[in-house]
């Protein structure tokens, strides 16, 4: 049956002009409501439920009541995460560990087969609450061997664009659903195997599947080209700036992606940001995008290794590709000879 328009009440919007609403809310008649596309008055259930939930549920969701995280910092001397610290760290009600495979600013990769190790020899002695472990590979597909199997690991994200696919990621599930928990996060249609609803994006999924193919067959070849322009491109910053160089992707006893140069060159006026936005051909960054927002103040990530706040402020993040050449390298340096030289004019 439908309700009359004196139930409902009337808010001025989209659907109702302006003379329309004086002109409803003027006339004292009956009117019959027929825009339940627009909007439909909430069930007296439904009313009750708010109101419940007002009385009950006012704490905020986003606080962390029912589960919290303990985060573990990173050695100031290696700028891994230690496993005796992840160890050290873990609670009778710990649940979840996840430690990414290799910093996106520093390159540094993390021991994480040896914590997989570790977690899995503890949860034999653990009567109930299993710990799962998650890593995030989006930095080290593509530059290092990276297998589900030696690692040890129950879930592990990659990301297409950081290895030469279209932007759409993917999740590794060891056993999803049955050795491994997995519950979506969104519902309705069954794609996916009721984990994501949704139509599959076929090309995009495609084009994933075949950058993954291309790093299995030629990863060798990719990581010892980038190791060996890396390599090339250190020899020529430090040849060029000499004592004015900073590495900060050298850490002792610490392994780091065969693409990725962290490095400052020091001076007043030679914060990363300032240098980059001078040079004429040189297309890098200070760090990683997803700290877009910090400003220009120094990573916390560098912070975080142990670098002095003077150096990380001058920091940029050098990272070479599959096609980058020592022509390129050469060209990239003398563009920083030049920039700075320029800077150090002007002061």
């Amino acid at each position: 049956m439908a309700k009359k328009l004196d139930d409902v009440p009337l808010v001025q919007g989209p659907t109702f002009g302006e003379r329309n609403f004086h002109h409803f809310s003027e006339m004292n008649l009956d009117r019959i409501y027929m825009d339940y596309n627009a909007t439909t008055p909430p069930e007296p259930e439904v009313i009750q439920a708010i109101s419940e939930a007002l009385q009950d549920a006012w704490g905020n969701p986003s606080s962390n009541y029912i589960a919290d995280v303990t985060f573990v910092p990173v050695s100031k001397v290696t700028a891994r995460v230690e496993v005796e610290d992840i160890i050290a760290a873990v609670r009778p009600n710990t649940c979840l560990i996840s430690v990414m495979l290799a910093n996106n600013e520093t390159g540094v990769i993390m021991p994480l087969q040896e914590i997989c190790q570790r977690i899995k020899s503890l949860n034999k002695q653990r009567e109930r609450l299993r710990i799962l472990l998650h890593t995030d590979a989006a930095q080290a597909l593509g530059k290092i061997r990276v297998d589900v199997s030696d690692l040890g690991v129950d879930y592990l994200t990659i990301v297409g664009h950081k290895f030469y696919a279209p932007r759409i990621g993917a999740l590794y599930v060891n056993g999803p659903g049955t050795k491994t928990p997995l519950y979506p996060m969104l519902f309705g249609g069954g794609q996916e195997r009721n984990f994501r609803p949704g139509t599959e994006n076929t090309p995009m999924i495609a084009g994933l599947g075949k950058a993954a193919e291309l790093v299995t067959s030629n990863l060798s070849d990719y990581e010892s080209h980038m190791q060996r322009i890396k390599l090339y491109l250190e020899e020529r910053l430090q040849a060029v700036f000499a004592g004015r160089i900073r590495f900060n992707s050298h850490f002792l006893g610490s392994d780091i992606l065969p693409n990725t140069c962290n490095v400052s060159i020091l001076g007043p006026r030679l914060q990363g940001w300032r240098v980059l936005s001078n040079c004429r051909r040189l297309l890098a960054s200070v760090g990683a995008a997803c700290h877009s927002d910090s400003g220009n103040r120094p990573s916390h990530i560098l912070l975080s290794c142990g670098v002095p706040s003077e150096v990380a402020a001058n920091a940029m993040r050098l990272s070479v590709g599959r096609e980058t050449t020592e022509a390129d390298v050469d060209a990239v340096v003398e563009d920083l000879r030049e920039t700075v030289q320029l800077l150090e004019e002007m002061n």
